[in-house]
């Protein structure tokens, strides 16, 4: 027994480990840790693409996750569908000090249809690999590799999308043959290593130890990055080039020909609908409200139908249709009568995806229709059922977008509104008693894009309760009860939606011995106020754009008198203008509250007056007045 048990000691200890720690939290320098939550500590990817129909990429990342802060890393979703097989696929979760806790089997990866609620028909799935853990810190390793059966799109890079996640070890590598060689466009960031193999060539850039810098507001945070993309590619069949804009323009020209068929049935009700209209627009807009009442939304996300409209006469018939099918046949019916619209891709989204002028790159998630009408230009949105004529609102105003013309593609802007556009005029009445109670009747113009504002364009058109659902969700009053309300939406191309609702304000005045305090800024006070900075590295950019005028007109009882009435307040500033007056007139206490907020970008120095904006707004938004009770 005791020769038994030396023998058992002199084993080294790592033969009897099952492996040895891997990725252990305490190598990780502390400075790469201080103020993040997680820690890349290896980010490989490789994309090669094999020919013109085929590539194939390989992912390899490790992070660990310091606090829960980072558990969304614990994660990793790998998409696929018949154009893209898994080859292969694993994930690993390591403790602090770097002992293996959990190896994912083939059954604990979850395989899930990527079912987004809209799409009618989908081929897309997903492989879901979860490596959550409930002591922290951990760390996650996830590996996997996938070949598509075509060559479209080539992953662009950004050295960061978090600046609280540091970064030991990153690689981005991309293998072509020659005649592929990939087009590329850099932004802060250096040339690759280029490795010649043979018939292939090699692009690599490497970083490590990157400790981001951290997002300023109201900045556009210029972190390094690249965008990348094939000059020839075949996508199920469908050859094209994206060498220019031009070029890409010629390959969805291919995908939808053909494809604007309608039955001769349909071709006369166009006839018959536009037969006493002469303009462009008036026959665009009839087509348009006829399209919108006979169609409805679906989304088709199916190999070659992500870019590929269905026919129009498949359209006409089912009355149903994703984006792409939806604008085509937009396109069909405005040709019946005998007007020219063009299929325009486009990013929908509320903030602007870049798409450089420079640099041919399909960034685009959705379509919409553009009518040119002599000097001015008509855009529809097809997909919706309800949307103004003309009306592209902040999902997809003011960016780039492809117009298909019968050439090829050409670049374009949407419009974007002007800051006198997008208004929010406000009509009050207050009935105050002397306890501090009110009634209030409030009747609000919500227009241009503030027509949006937290979803009002959508609820316009929804039930009682999901109008009153909207009121009682957006109405900025700490407690009230509401009463009679109704919506009346205007749809003009720059919309209104035009709000009356009746309030009751128990306890809307603070009463303390003879005193009434009022805050005469009854629904629209400004409570954000922009964090201090003791530096600014980049320019502000001030997106805000819009006009608020409130005039509330409040009905004091006879026992009480203003003992304070303050004086008026004027704010001007690069960023806007701010006006509050107060009037007290035979018993009727007037406010009128104006602001205009100026869009544009200012140097970084400017900073600081943009917090002393708001600040000012702040303050003059929770003006208090005091009356006086003469009993």
């Amino acid at each position: 027994m005791r020769l038994l048990l030396v023998f058992f000691l002199a084993i080294p200890f790592t033969l009897l480990a099952k492996d040895d720690p891997k990725y252990p939290v305490s190598s990780i320098p502390q400075n790469m840790k201080d103020g993040m939550y997680a820690v890349v500590r290896e980010d490989f990817y490789r994309f090669e693409i094999i020919s013109i129909n085929r590539s194939r990429q390989k992912v390899h990342k490790v992070i660990t996750i310091l606090n829960e802060n980072g558990k969304q890393f614990a994660t990793e979703a790998v998409y696929y569908d018949k154009l893209e097989k898994v080859i292969s696929i694993s994930g690993i979760a390591y403790d602090a000090n770097g002992v293996q806790i959990k190896k994912l089997k083939g059954n604990e990866i979850i395989d899930r249809s990527a079912y987004d609620g809209v799409s009618l028909f989908t081929d897309n799935r997903y492989k879901l690999m979860d490596l959550e853990q409930s002591t922290y810190p951990y760390t996650v390793e996830f590996e996997y590799e996938t070949e598509m059966k075509y060559l479209y799109s080539i992953p662009s890079f950004s050295l960061y999308t978090d600046d609280e996640v540091s970064i030991e070890k990153e690689t981005y590598e991309i293998e072509y043959p020659i005649a592929l060689k990939p087009r590329y466009k850099l932004n802060s960031i250096e040339e690759p290593k280029k490795e010649n193999l043979g018939s292939n060539e090699k692009l690599i850039w490497s970083f490590t130890n990157i400790k981001p810098e951290k997002f300023e507001k109201f900045a556009k945070n210029n972190v390094p990055n690249f965008l990348i993309g094939p000059s020839e590619f075949e996508y199920d069949g469908y050859r094209g080039s994206m060498k220019s804009w031009n070029e890409l323009g010629k390959w969805q020209i291919l995908l939808n020909e053909g494809r604007g068929t309608l039955p001769a049935s349909t071709f006369a009700k166009v006839k018959e609908i536009t037969k006493n209209l002469s303009t462009t627009e008036e026959k665009t807009k009839a087509i348009y409200e006829w399209l919108q009442s006979k169609t409805r939304y679906v989304s088709i996300q199916r190999g070659i139908g992500g870019f590929q409209p269905f026919d129009a006469s498949v359209v006409d018939l089912n009355s149903y249709g994703d984006c792409k099918a939806l604008s085509n046949y937009m396109v069909s019916l405005l040709k019946a009568a005998g007007v020219n619209g063009y299929y325009t891709l486009i990013y929908g989204g509320r903030e602007e995806r870049m798409i450089p002028a420079d640099f041919t790159i399909d960034r685009f998630n959705h379509i919409i229709v553009n009518v040119p009408n002599g000097k001015d230009t008509l855009w529809l949105e097809c997909t919706s059922q309800t949307n103004p004529f003309g009306y592209l609102g902040d999902f997809t105003g003011d960016r780039y977008a492809l117009m298909i013309t019968d050439e090829g593609g050409k670049l374009v802007r949407t419009p974007k509104l002007k800051t006198e556009q997008n208004t929010q005029l406000q009509k009050v009445e207050v009935v105050l008693d002397k306890l501090g109670n009110a009634k209030a009747k409030v009747t609000t113009a919500y227009s241009g894009l503030q027509y949006e504002n937290n979803g009002l364009s959508f609820r316009i058109n929804c039930s009682y309760d999901e109008q009153k659902k909207w009121l009682q969700e957006n109405l900025r009053i700490p407690s009230f009860e509401l009463g009679a309300f109704n919506m009346i939406n205007k749809k003009d191309k720059v919309p209104t939606a035009i709000v009356n609702v009746e309030l009751t304000l128990n306890r809307y005045a603070s009463v303390s011995g003879k005193r009434i305090f009022v805050t005469p800024n009854l629904m629209n006070r400004t409570t954000y106020i922009p964090p201090k900075a003791e530096t600014r590295k980049n320019p502000v950019i001030f997106k805000s754009s819009y006009v608020d005028v409130d005039t509330i007109v409040y009905s004091i009882p006879e026992e009480i008198y203003p003992e304070f009435i303050p004086q008026p307040v004027k704010i001007s500033s690069r960023y806007g203008e701010y006006e509050a007056t107060f009037k007290f007139d035979q018993g009727k206490l007037i406010y009128i509250r104006k602001l205009k907020m100026i869009p544009g970008e200012h140097p970084p120095a400017a900073y600081s007056e943009l917090v002393d904006f708001y600040k000012g707004i702040n303050k003059a938004d929770n003006t208090k007045l005091v009356f006086l009770s003469k009993t």
